[in-house]
């Protein structure tokens, strides 16, 4: 039996009498990568807001780490992480001061061990006592992981982590996901970058137009692709291509 961290039943949103969740359905297993893929605007961040007790869907049902999402919201959140698409730090305070508020909001003990071994863990002791208005983008990112990480979620949700990150930042941040799902945290990823579900995730799940058009492993997903084409060498289809197929074949229905 499958060890379920998160469960999406027909959730279902609107603004403004435009329905963009249009009866949403998915399940995320504990310990593993899962990367929600859409374009911009096709309702990532509204599902990441709901699943994080930051706004409440208008039909349907969800429940993270066992708690449902209405009526359990403050456990919901005492057992999850979010890291949006910009980095919530302080920058007049240096990134160890950065740590330590966090770490006294949540009321964790032994406070300089935890921050230490987490700026330790994501490699930013060199630059801890540097104001965080001279880090890069991706030192920024990586504390704002850091930060997130602070009291051991059981679940952490990163709403498009590499934007705006140059290509070695990127690979950097890629790097600690991977760690994170190893050692046995949950990673709820958005990103409209194909390449990044491609590399990261377990499951991949494809958002178009308010629903779910896909939904299952790399592997999976590719058998939904047309046949390759043998001529020299055989081509296996990228994800980019398939993303592309299954759209273009829902919108053609």
């Amino acid at each position: 039996m499958r060890d379920i961290a998160i469960q999406v039943i027909d959730l279902q949103k609107s603004y403004k009498k435009i329905n963009v969740l249009k009866g949403i359905d998915f399940e995320v297993e504990k310990g593993s990568i899962f990367a929600l893929l859409g374009s911009n605007g096709a309702g990532k961040t509204t599902i990441v807001k709901i699943l994080t007790t930051l706004l409440k869907p208008d039909g349907g049902s969800a429940s993270v780490n066992g708690f449902d999402i209405i009526n359990r919201d403050l456990n919901v959140r005492q057992s999850i992480s979010l890291t949006g698409q910009f980095s919530a730090v302080d920058e007049i305070l240096t990134g160890n001061e950065n740590m330590i508020m966090i770490a006294k909001l949540r009321h964790m003990k032994n406070i300089k061990k935890v921050t230490d071994d987490l700026l330790k863990r994501l490699g930013l002791v060199e630059d801890a006592n540097r104001k965080v208005s001279t880090y890069s983008g991706g030192m920024r990112r990586k504390l704002d992981i850091a930060m997130s990480l602070i009291g051991n979620p059981q679940v952490i949700f990163l709403d498009e982590p590499t934007t705006g990150l140059d290509p070695e930042a990127r690979l950097e941040v890629w790097k600690i996901i991977k760690e994170l799902a190893e050692s046995g945290t949950t990673v709820f990823l958005t990103t409209q970058h194909l390449e990044e579900a491609e590399q990261l995730a377990d499951r991949i799940a494809v958002l178009h137009d308010g629903k779910i058009i896909a939904n299952g492993t790399l592997q999976e997903l590719k058998k939904m692709f047309p046949p390759v084409k043998v001529e020299y060498i055989e081509k296996q289809p990228t994800l980019e291509e398939i993303f592309l197929a299954i759209i273009g074949k829902k919108e053609a229905n």
